[in-house]
Protein backbone atom coordinates (compact mmCIF):
# COMPACT_ATOMS: atom_id res chain seq x y z
CA UNK A 1 0.00 0.00 0.00
CA UNK A 2 1.17 3.63 -0.87
CA UNK A 3 0.92 5.49 2.26
CA UNK A 4 3.08 8.67 1.36
CA UNK A 5 0.04 10.85 1.44
CA UNK A 6 -0.94 9.70 5.13
CA UNK A 7 2.50 9.67 6.11
CA UNK A 8 3.39 13.44 5.20
CA UNK A 9 0.72 14.52 7.83
CA UNK A 10 2.73 13.08 10.75
CA UNK A 11 4.78 16.09 12.00
CA UNK A 12 7.57 16.83 14.18
CA UNK A 13 6.44 19.10 16.66
CA UNK A 14 8.91 21.91 15.16
CA UNK A 15 7.44 20.84 11.61
CA UNK A 16 3.77 21.22 12.70
CA UNK A 17 4.71 24.87 13.88
CA UNK A 18 6.16 25.69 10.58
CA UNK A 19 3.01 24.28 8.62
CA UNK A 20 0.35 26.01 11.28
CA UNK A 21 2.28 29.43 11.75
CA UNK A 22 2.28 31.55 14.61
CA UNK A 23 -0.61 32.94 16.74
CA UNK A 24 -2.42 34.94 15.59
CA UNK A 25 -3.34 32.69 12.59
CA UNK A 26 -5.66 33.29 9.64
CA UNK A 27 -7.26 29.74 10.46
CA UNK A 28 -8.93 28.38 13.99
CA UNK A 29 -6.73 25.27 14.84
CA UNK A 30 -8.22 22.53 17.37
CA UNK A 31 -5.97 19.85 19.09
CA UNK A 32 -6.48 16.39 20.59
CA UNK A 33 -4.71 14.22 22.63
CA UNK A 34 -4.97 10.71 23.25
CA UNK A 35 -3.73 6.96 23.23
CA UNK A 36 -5.78 6.16 19.97
CA UNK A 37 -4.50 2.28 20.62
CA UNK A 38 -7.73 1.36 18.66
CA UNK A 39 -9.27 3.82 16.98
CA UNK A 40 -12.91 3.27 17.73
CA UNK A 41 -16.38 5.24 17.18
CA UNK A 42 -16.25 7.23 20.05
CA UNK A 43 -12.73 8.22 18.77
CA UNK A 44 -14.07 9.48 15.70
CA UNK A 45 -17.08 10.95 17.14
CA UNK A 46 -14.91 13.20 19.15
CA UNK A 47 -12.36 13.88 15.88
CA UNK A 48 -15.43 15.11 13.98
CA UNK A 49 -16.97 17.05 16.73
CA UNK A 50 -13.04 18.96 16.88
CA UNK A 51 -12.80 19.33 13.02
CA UNK A 52 -16.37 20.85 12.99
CA UNK A 53 -14.71 23.78 15.40
CA UNK A 54 -11.86 24.79 13.81
CA UNK A 55 -9.99 24.72 10.24
CA UNK A 56 -6.99 22.84 10.94
CA UNK A 57 -6.88 19.89 12.89
CA UNK A 58 -4.19 18.08 15.07
CA UNK A 59 -4.01 14.94 16.90
CA UNK A 60 -1.19 14.21 19.43
CA UNK A 61 -1.04 10.66 20.30
CA UNK A 62 0.63 9.50 23.48
CA UNK A 63 4.03 7.91 22.60
CA UNK A 64 4.71 3.95 23.94
CA UNK A 65 7.03 4.81 26.35
CA UNK A 66 4.36 6.22 28.04
CA UNK A 67 1.36 3.92 28.15
CA UNK A 68 1.32 2.05 31.12
CA UNK A 69 -2.18 1.73 32.36
CA UNK A 70 -2.72 -2.18 31.08
CA UNK A 71 -0.87 -5.00 30.28
CA UNK A 72 0.81 -5.84 26.84
CA UNK A 73 -0.22 -2.16 25.76
CA UNK A 74 -0.11 -0.15 23.73
CA UNK A 75 -1.41 -2.57 21.79
CA UNK A 76 -0.86 -1.12 18.55
CA UNK A 77 2.85 0.56 18.29
CA UNK A 78 2.98 4.38 17.93
CA UNK A 79 3.56 4.62 13.91
CA UNK A 80 0.94 2.84 13.04
CA UNK A 81 -1.28 4.77 15.52
CA UNK A 82 -0.10 7.90 13.63
CA UNK A 83 -0.72 6.28 10.55
CA UNK A 84 -4.35 5.26 11.79
CA UNK A 85 -5.04 9.02 12.72
CA UNK A 86 -3.28 10.23 9.26
CA UNK A 87 -5.53 8.14 7.30
CA UNK A 88 -8.66 9.96 8.82
CA UNK A 89 -9.84 12.93 6.11
CA UNK A 90 -11.01 15.25 9.15
CA UNK A 91 -7.45 14.72 10.27
CA UNK A 92 -4.89 17.31 9.05
CA UNK A 93 -2.07 16.44 11.45
CA UNK A 94 -0.73 13.99 13.53
CA UNK A 95 2.27 14.00 16.50
CA UNK A 96 3.71 11.87 18.55
CA UNK A 97 4.11 13.22 21.91
CA UNK A 98 7.45 11.70 23.47
CA UNK A 99 6.13 13.05 27.22
CA UNK A 100 4.14 11.25 29.65
CA UNK A 101 2.05 14.55 29.26
CA UNK A 102 0.61 16.85 26.64
CA UNK A 103 1.78 20.02 28.59
CA UNK A 104 4.88 20.70 26.71
CA UNK A 105 3.06 20.42 22.90
CA UNK A 106 0.51 22.45 24.30
CA UNK A 107 2.59 25.38 25.29
CA UNK A 108 4.82 25.07 21.76
CA UNK A 109 2.09 24.34 19.55
CA UNK A 110 -0.59 26.77 20.88
CA UNK A 111 -3.53 25.72 19.60
CA UNK A 112 -7.00 27.90 19.81
CA UNK A 113 -8.43 25.38 21.01
CA UNK A 114 -7.92 21.96 23.21
CA UNK A 115 -10.08 19.67 22.77
CA UNK A 116 -11.21 16.89 25.68
CA UNK A 117 -13.94 14.22 26.22
CA UNK A 118 -16.87 15.29 27.92
CA UNK A 119 -15.70 12.83 31.17
CA UNK A 120 -13.39 15.07 32.05
CA UNK A 121 -15.47 17.78 33.45
CA UNK A 122 -18.23 16.13 34.05
CA UNK A 123 -17.69 15.23 37.57
CA UNK A 124 -15.50 18.57 38.06
CA UNK A 125 -12.11 19.20 36.24
CA UNK A 126 -9.40 16.64 37.06
CA UNK A 127 -5.83 17.80 38.53
CA UNK A 128 -4.00 16.44 34.85
CA UNK A 129 -6.48 18.95 33.37
CA UNK A 130 -6.47 21.42 35.90
CA UNK A 131 -2.60 21.52 34.40
CA UNK A 132 -3.66 21.61 30.77
CA UNK A 133 -5.74 24.41 31.68
CA UNK A 134 -2.76 26.17 33.37
CA UNK A 135 -1.28 25.86 30.10
CA UNK A 136 -3.79 27.08 27.56
CA UNK A 137 -4.32 30.25 29.98
CA UNK A 138 -0.83 30.76 29.35
CA UNK A 139 -1.10 31.78 25.82
CA UNK A 140 -5.32 32.52 25.49
CA UNK A 141 -6.38 29.32 24.66
CA UNK A 142 -9.67 27.50 25.12
CA UNK A 143 -10.93 23.78 26.35
CA UNK A 144 -13.81 22.54 23.97
CA UNK A 145 -15.07 19.65 25.31
CA UNK A 146 -16.99 16.76 23.01
CA UNK A 147 -21.14 15.75 23.60
CA UNK A 148 -20.59 12.46 26.11
CA UNK A 149 -23.35 10.73 24.36
CA UNK A 150 -21.66 7.74 23.38
CA UNK A 151 -18.39 6.70 24.98
CA UNK A 152 -16.02 3.15 23.71
CA UNK A 153 -13.29 2.29 25.70
CA UNK A 154 -10.02 0.73 23.88
CA UNK A 155 -8.86 -1.40 26.76
CA UNK A 156 -12.08 -3.27 26.98
CA UNK A 157 -11.78 -4.00 22.52
CA UNK A 158 -8.73 -4.92 22.66
CA UNK A 159 -9.09 -7.65 26.02
CA UNK A 160 -12.59 -9.01 24.53
CA UNK A 161 -11.39 -9.10 21.03
CA UNK A 162 -7.71 -8.25 20.51
CA UNK A 163 -7.77 -7.84 16.76
CA UNK A 164 -5.07 -9.64 14.68
CA UNK A 165 -2.77 -6.82 13.41
CA UNK A 166 0.53 -8.94 13.52
CA UNK A 167 1.40 -8.64 9.76
CA UNK A 168 1.17 -4.87 10.29
CA UNK A 169 2.47 -4.10 13.14
CA UNK A 170 6.30 -6.19 12.01
CA UNK A 171 5.66 -3.88 8.29
CA UNK A 172 5.68 -1.01 10.19
CA UNK A 173 9.30 -1.92 12.52
CA UNK A 174 10.65 -3.28 9.49
CA UNK A 175 9.75 -0.13 7.63
CA UNK A 176 11.02 1.99 10.80
CA UNK A 177 14.22 0.45 10.58
CA UNK A 178 14.55 0.63 6.77
CA UNK A 179 14.81 -3.33 6.15
CA UNK A 180 13.13 -5.71 3.94
CA UNK A 181 11.59 -9.52 4.13
CA UNK A 182 14.65 -10.08 1.76
CA UNK A 183 17.07 -8.03 4.76
CA UNK A 184 15.54 -11.23 6.85
CA UNK A 185 16.16 -13.93 4.29
CA UNK A 186 20.04 -12.05 3.33
CA UNK A 187 20.94 -12.41 7.76
CA UNK A 188 20.05 -15.98 7.49
CA UNK A 189 22.49 -16.77 4.68
CA UNK A 190 25.61 -15.52 6.76
CA UNK A 191 25.20 -18.41 9.65
CA UNK A 192 27.00 -21.13 8.52
CA UNK A 193 30.04 -18.88 9.01
CA UNK A 194 29.57 -18.69 12.54
CA UNK A 195 31.25 -20.94 15.39
CA UNK A 196 29.21 -21.14 18.69
CA UNK A 197 30.17 -22.73 21.84
CA UNK A 198 26.64 -23.68 24.10
CA UNK A 199 27.80 -24.19 27.92
CA UNK A 200 24.92 -25.83 29.94
CA UNK A 201 22.75 -28.58 31.58
CA UNK A 202 22.02 -31.69 29.26
CA UNK A 203 18.62 -33.37 30.12
CA UNK A 204 17.43 -36.20 28.45
CA UNK A 205 13.57 -35.79 28.17
CA UNK A 206 11.96 -39.03 28.10
CA UNK A 207 8.30 -39.84 27.46
CA UNK A 208 6.58 -43.26 28.80
CA UNK A 209 3.48 -43.81 26.81
CA UNK A 210 1.06 -46.49 28.50
CA UNK A 211 -2.51 -47.56 27.98
CA UNK A 212 -4.82 -47.25 31.04
CA UNK A 213 -6.02 -50.66 32.36
CA UNK A 214 -7.67 -49.68 35.37
CA UNK A 215 -7.42 -49.25 39.07
CA UNK A 216 -6.87 -50.97 42.59
CA UNK A 217 -9.87 -51.96 44.39
CA UNK A 218 -8.28 -51.24 48.03
CA UNK A 219 -5.63 -48.21 47.43
CA UNK A 220 -5.76 -45.64 44.93
CA UNK A 221 -3.34 -46.38 42.40
CA UNK A 222 -3.73 -46.40 39.16
CA UNK A 223 -2.77 -49.01 36.80
CA UNK A 224 -1.00 -48.65 33.04
CA UNK A 225 -0.05 -50.93 30.23
CA UNK A 226 3.50 -50.14 29.16
CA UNK A 227 3.54 -49.39 25.18
CA UNK A 228 6.60 -47.42 24.37
CA UNK A 229 9.61 -45.02 25.52
CA UNK A 230 10.56 -42.10 23.72
CA UNK A 231 14.29 -40.34 24.32
CA UNK A 232 15.25 -36.67 23.43
CA UNK A 233 18.44 -34.77 24.01
CA UNK A 234 16.85 -31.97 25.79
CA UNK A 235 18.31 -28.97 28.15
CA UNK A 236 21.04 -27.19 26.35
CA UNK A 237 21.58 -29.94 24.35
CA UNK A 238 18.51 -28.94 22.69
CA UNK A 239 20.12 -25.51 22.17
CA UNK A 240 23.00 -26.59 20.55
CA UNK A 241 20.99 -28.34 17.97
CA UNK A 242 18.72 -25.50 16.83
CA UNK A 243 21.75 -23.56 16.42
CA UNK A 244 23.59 -26.46 14.34
CA UNK A 245 20.68 -26.59 12.30
CA UNK A 246 20.81 -23.26 11.42
CA UNK A 247 24.34 -23.50 9.78
CA UNK A 248 26.40 -22.71 12.22
CA UNK A 249 29.56 -24.79 13.72
CA UNK A 250 28.83 -25.81 17.44
CA UNK A 251 30.55 -27.10 20.23
CA UNK A 252 28.88 -27.87 23.69
CA UNK A 253 30.67 -28.36 26.81
CA UNK A 254 27.94 -30.18 29.80
CA UNK A 255 28.15 -32.27 32.40
CA UNK A 256 27.12 -35.99 32.03
CA UNK A 257 27.13 -39.07 33.89
CA UNK A 258 28.68 -42.51 33.16
CA UNK A 259 25.40 -44.05 32.41
CA UNK A 260 22.95 -45.56 30.03
CA UNK A 261 22.51 -41.57 28.58
CA UNK A 262 26.28 -41.33 28.21
CA UNK A 263 26.40 -42.79 24.72
CA UNK A 264 22.76 -41.78 23.91
CA UNK A 265 23.98 -38.09 24.33
CA UNK A 266 26.87 -38.73 22.74
CA UNK A 267 25.61 -40.67 19.44
CA UNK A 268 22.36 -38.54 19.45
CA UNK A 269 24.59 -34.97 18.80
CA UNK A 270 27.13 -36.67 16.99
CA UNK A 271 24.13 -37.69 14.35
CA UNK A 272 23.38 -33.66 14.69
CA UNK A 273 26.68 -32.58 14.38
CA UNK A 274 27.42 -30.86 17.76
CA UNK A 275 30.87 -30.95 18.97
CA UNK A 276 30.38 -32.79 22.19
CA UNK A 277 32.75 -31.73 25.07
CA UNK A 278 31.73 -33.55 27.82
CA UNK A 279 32.56 -33.97 31.37
CA UNK A 280 32.17 -37.44 32.73
CA UNK A 281 31.02 -37.44 36.26
CA UNK A 282 31.67 -40.82 38.39
CA UNK A 283 29.72 -39.52 41.18
CA UNK A 284 26.15 -37.76 39.30
CA UNK A 285 23.92 -38.80 36.92
CA UNK A 286 23.02 -37.62 33.21
CA UNK A 287 20.07 -35.42 34.24
CA UNK A 288 16.69 -37.59 32.93
CA UNK A 289 13.04 -36.58 33.09
CA UNK A 290 10.62 -39.45 32.27
CA UNK A 291 7.15 -38.73 31.94
CA UNK A 292 4.50 -40.86 32.09
CA UNK A 293 1.81 -40.50 29.54
CA UNK A 294 -1.63 -41.98 29.46
CA UNK A 295 -4.27 -41.12 26.91
CA UNK A 296 -2.58 -38.21 26.34
CA UNK A 297 -2.16 -36.66 29.57
CA UNK A 298 1.06 -36.14 31.76
CA UNK A 299 0.52 -38.78 34.65
CA UNK A 300 3.53 -38.52 36.46
CA UNK A 301 7.29 -37.47 35.78
CA UNK A 302 10.15 -39.06 37.55
CA UNK A 303 13.38 -37.27 37.29
CA UNK A 304 16.75 -38.80 37.90
CA UNK A 305 19.31 -35.95 38.94
CA UNK A 306 21.58 -34.14 41.08
CA UNK A 307 21.21 -30.62 41.61
CA UNK A 308 23.85 -30.15 43.43
CA UNK A 309 26.72 -27.57 42.66
CA UNK A 310 29.37 -29.33 40.62
CA UNK A 311 32.49 -29.77 41.77
CA UNK A 312 35.54 -27.48 41.56
CA UNK A 313 37.40 -30.21 39.60
CA UNK A 314 34.50 -29.80 36.61
CA UNK A 315 34.25 -26.53 37.02
CA UNK A 316 37.60 -26.22 36.11
CA UNK A 317 37.41 -28.48 33.64
CA UNK A 318 34.11 -26.57 31.81
CA UNK A 319 36.56 -23.16 32.40
CA UNK A 320 38.93 -24.66 30.66
CA UNK A 321 36.75 -25.66 27.63
CA UNK A 322 35.51 -22.79 27.07
CA UNK A 323 38.58 -20.68 27.51
CA UNK A 324 40.12 -23.25 24.66
CA UNK A 325 37.50 -22.41 22.36
CA UNK A 326 37.42 -19.72 20.12
CA UNK A 327 34.08 -18.44 19.19
CA UNK A 328 32.26 -15.70 17.75
CA UNK A 329 29.07 -16.44 20.32
CA UNK A 330 29.01 -17.89 23.57
CA UNK A 331 25.53 -19.36 25.16
CA UNK A 332 25.07 -20.41 28.34
CA UNK A 333 21.89 -22.24 28.85
CA UNK A 334 21.22 -22.60 32.64
CA UNK A 335 18.80 -24.97 33.94
CA UNK A 336 19.93 -25.18 37.10
CA UNK A 337 21.47 -28.87 37.22
CA UNK A 338 24.37 -27.87 38.74
CA UNK A 339 26.46 -25.94 35.90
CA UNK A 340 25.39 -22.67 36.94
CA UNK A 341 24.80 -21.06 40.09
CA UNK A 342 26.08 -18.05 42.29
CA UNK A 343 29.95 -19.46 42.68
CA UNK A 344 30.08 -21.03 39.21
CA UNK A 345 28.65 -18.12 37.19
CA UNK A 346 31.35 -15.56 37.90
CA UNK A 347 34.31 -17.91 37.25
CA UNK A 348 32.34 -19.22 33.96
CA UNK A 349 31.81 -15.54 32.69
CA UNK A 350 35.53 -14.85 33.24
CA UNK A 351 36.52 -18.06 31.15
CA UNK A 352 34.44 -16.26 28.05
CA UNK A 353 37.08 -15.49 25.72
CA UNK A 354 37.72 -11.48 24.51
CA UNK A 355 34.97 -10.40 21.51
CA UNK A 356 32.48 -13.09 21.89
CA UNK A 357 28.73 -12.70 21.69
CA UNK A 358 27.37 -13.25 25.55
CA UNK A 359 24.23 -14.99 25.95
CA UNK A 360 22.39 -16.59 28.74
CA UNK A 361 18.90 -17.93 29.04
CA UNK A 362 17.90 -19.15 32.80
CA UNK A 363 15.11 -21.38 32.99
CA UNK A 364 13.12 -21.40 36.30
CA UNK A 365 10.45 -24.21 35.07
CA UNK A 366 10.97 -26.31 37.89
CA UNK A 367 14.19 -24.58 39.68
CA UNK A 368 14.84 -21.37 40.84
CA UNK A 369 17.44 -19.90 38.06
CA UNK A 370 17.62 -15.86 38.16
CA UNK A 371 18.89 -14.16 34.80
CA UNK A 372 19.98 -11.23 36.43
CA UNK A 373 23.10 -13.60 37.81
CA UNK A 374 24.30 -13.09 34.31
CA UNK A 375 25.14 -9.24 34.40
CA UNK A 376 26.67 -7.29 31.30
CA UNK A 377 25.72 -9.88 28.71
CA UNK A 378 24.65 -8.74 24.77
CA UNK A 379 21.83 -10.95 25.32
CA UNK A 380 19.26 -12.39 27.85
CA UNK A 381 15.99 -13.83 26.60
CA UNK A 382 13.69 -14.81 29.58
CA UNK A 383 9.79 -15.76 29.75
CA UNK A 384 7.53 -13.13 31.74
CA UNK A 385 7.38 -15.49 34.30
CA UNK A 386 11.49 -15.60 34.83
CA UNK A 387 11.19 -12.25 34.68
CA UNK A 388 8.90 -11.66 37.56
CA UNK A 389 10.52 -14.37 39.69
CA UNK A 390 14.30 -12.65 39.46
CA UNK A 391 12.98 -9.37 40.06
CA UNK A 392 10.18 -10.28 43.15
CA UNK A 393 7.92 -8.38 40.81
CA UNK A 394 4.20 -10.07 40.53
CA UNK A 395 2.63 -6.57 39.72
CA UNK A 396 3.67 -4.58 36.83
CA UNK A 397 2.30 -4.68 33.66
CA UNK A 398 4.88 -5.92 31.12
CA UNK A 399 6.66 -2.67 29.79
CA UNK A 400 7.59 -1.61 32.78
CA UNK A 401 8.31 -5.11 33.81
CA UNK A 402 11.06 -5.58 30.79
CA UNK A 403 12.34 -2.16 31.30
CA UNK A 404 12.98 -2.66 35.02
CA UNK A 405 14.99 -5.93 34.31
CA UNK A 406 16.58 -4.69 31.28
CA UNK A 407 18.14 -2.34 33.72
CA UNK A 408 18.73 -4.72 36.56
CA UNK A 409 20.65 -7.22 34.38
CA UNK A 410 22.90 -4.38 32.46
CA UNK A 411 22.20 -6.57 29.76
CA UNK A 412 22.09 -4.86 26.02
CA UNK A 413 19.65 -6.43 24.51
CA UNK A 414 16.43 -8.02 26.39
CA UNK A 415 13.65 -10.22 24.29
CA UNK A 416 11.05 -10.97 26.76
CA UNK A 417 8.97 -13.64 25.30
CA UNK A 418 5.03 -13.81 26.41
CA UNK A 419 3.42 -17.25 25.05
CA UNK A 420 0.92 -16.11 22.74
CA UNK A 421 1.48 -12.34 23.21
CA UNK A 422 4.28 -12.64 21.70
CA UNK A 423 7.61 -10.64 23.02
CA UNK A 424 8.77 -7.28 23.64
CA UNK A 425 12.49 -6.12 23.16
CA UNK A 426 14.99 -3.58 25.00
CA UNK A 427 18.03 -2.92 22.97
CA UNK A 428 20.84 -0.56 24.06
CA UNK A 429 20.50 3.32 22.68
CA UNK A 430 23.38 4.38 20.93
CA UNK A 431 24.64 8.36 20.96
CA UNK A 432 25.07 8.05 16.55
CA UNK A 433 21.35 6.34 16.78
CA UNK A 434 19.15 8.78 18.76
CA UNK A 435 16.08 8.22 16.60
CA UNK A 436 16.31 4.21 17.39
CA UNK A 437 13.40 3.32 19.67
CA UNK A 438 14.80 1.31 22.84
CA UNK A 439 12.09 -1.15 22.98
CA UNK A 440 9.41 -2.84 20.47
CA UNK A 441 7.15 -5.09 20.39
CA UNK A 442 6.31 -8.60 17.85
CA UNK A 443 3.45 -10.26 18.01
CA UNK A 444 3.47 -14.55 17.68
CA UNK A 445 3.86 -16.19 14.39
CA UNK A 446 2.72 -19.03 15.24
CA UNK A 447 -0.41 -20.04 13.04
CA UNK A 448 -1.36 -22.81 14.80
CA UNK A 449 0.31 -23.97 17.91
CA UNK A 450 0.61 -28.11 18.53
CA UNK A 451 3.30 -27.74 21.18
CA UNK A 452 5.12 -24.71 22.66
CA UNK A 453 7.66 -27.11 24.70
CA UNK A 454 10.85 -25.50 23.13
CA UNK A 455 9.86 -22.57 21.36
CA UNK A 456 12.11 -20.36 23.74
CA UNK A 457 15.43 -22.33 22.82
CA UNK A 458 14.49 -21.99 18.82
CA UNK A 459 14.09 -18.35 19.87
CA UNK A 460 17.33 -17.91 21.92
CA UNK A 461 19.45 -19.71 18.44
CA UNK A 462 17.99 -18.02 15.80
CA UNK A 463 18.37 -14.69 17.58
CA UNK A 464 21.94 -15.08 18.87
CA UNK A 465 22.85 -16.02 15.23
CA UNK A 466 21.20 -13.25 13.78
CA UNK A 467 22.64 -11.14 16.14
CA UNK A 468 26.37 -12.28 15.09
CA UNK A 469 26.02 -12.58 11.83
CA UNK A 470 23.88 -9.31 11.02
CA UNK A 471 23.85 -6.57 13.86
CA UNK A 472 20.56 -5.56 13.38
CA UNK A 473 18.40 -5.97 16.33
CA UNK A 474 14.98 -5.91 14.78
CA UNK A 475 16.51 -8.86 12.38
CA UNK A 476 17.50 -10.96 15.18
CA UNK A 477 14.13 -10.46 17.29
CA UNK A 478 11.85 -11.19 14.17
CA UNK A 479 14.17 -13.84 13.29
CA UNK A 480 13.75 -15.69 16.48
CA UNK A 481 10.42 -15.27 16.93
CA UNK A 482 9.80 -16.59 13.59
CA UNK A 483 12.04 -19.64 14.48
CA UNK A 484 10.16 -20.01 17.98
CA UNK A 485 6.97 -19.93 15.58
CA UNK A 486 8.33 -22.70 13.80
CA UNK A 487 9.09 -24.59 16.96
CA UNK A 488 5.43 -24.39 18.14
CA UNK A 489 3.58 -25.57 14.98
CA UNK A 490 4.81 -29.37 15.88
CA UNK A 491 4.82 -31.44 18.11
CA UNK A 492 8.53 -32.82 19.98
CA UNK A 493 11.54 -30.44 20.23
CA UNK A 494 12.77 -31.10 16.80
CA UNK A 495 15.81 -28.48 16.01
CA UNK A 496 14.68 -25.52 12.98
CA UNK A 497 16.62 -25.79 9.67
CA UNK A 498 17.13 -22.84 7.97
CA UNK A 499 14.62 -24.09 5.23
CA UNK A 500 11.71 -24.02 8.43
CA UNK A 501 12.61 -20.45 8.71
CA UNK A 502 13.50 -19.20 5.13
CA UNK A 503 9.77 -21.31 4.51
CA UNK A 504 8.18 -18.92 7.60
CA UNK A 505 9.48 -15.63 6.74
CA UNK A 506 8.24 -16.43 3.08
CA UNK A 507 4.55 -17.37 4.38
CA UNK A 508 4.54 -14.08 6.32
CA UNK A 509 5.28 -11.90 3.73
CA UNK A 510 3.02 -13.02 1.75
CA UNK A 511 0.20 -12.73 4.64
CA UNK A 512 1.55 -9.31 4.82
CA UNK A 513 1.64 -8.18 1.46
CA UNK A 514 -1.81 -9.82 0.58
CA UNK A 515 -0.17 -11.94 -2.21
CA UNK A 516 -1.33 -15.78 -1.94
CA UNK A 517 1.14 -16.91 -5.22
Amino acid sequence: MDDAKYQAKIKSVEELKRAIGPRPRSGKVVMCHGTFDVVHPGHIRHLMYAKGKADILVASLTCDAHIEKANFRPFVPENLRALNLAALDMVDYVVIDPMPKPLQNLAEIQPDYFAKGYEYVAEGMPPATQEEKKVLDGFGGEFIFTPGDIVYSSSKIIETMPPDIASDKLISLLDAEGLTFQDLRDAVSGFDKLTVHVVGDTIVDSYTHTTMIGGQTKTPTMSVRFEERTDFVGGAGVVAKHLRAGGANVVFTTVLGNDEWLDFTKNDLKEAGVELRAVVSENRPTTNKNAIVCGGYRLLKVDTLDNRPISDKILEEIGASLQNCPADAVVFSDFRHGVFNPTTIPDLIQKIPDGAFRVADSQVASRWGNICDFQGFDLITPNEREARFSLGDQDSVIRPLALKLYQAANCKNLILTLGERGLIAYRERRQVEQDVRSFFAIDSFANHVVDAVGSGDALLAYATLAHVAHGNEVVATVLGAMAGAVECERDGNVPVTTDDLINKINQVERRATFNND
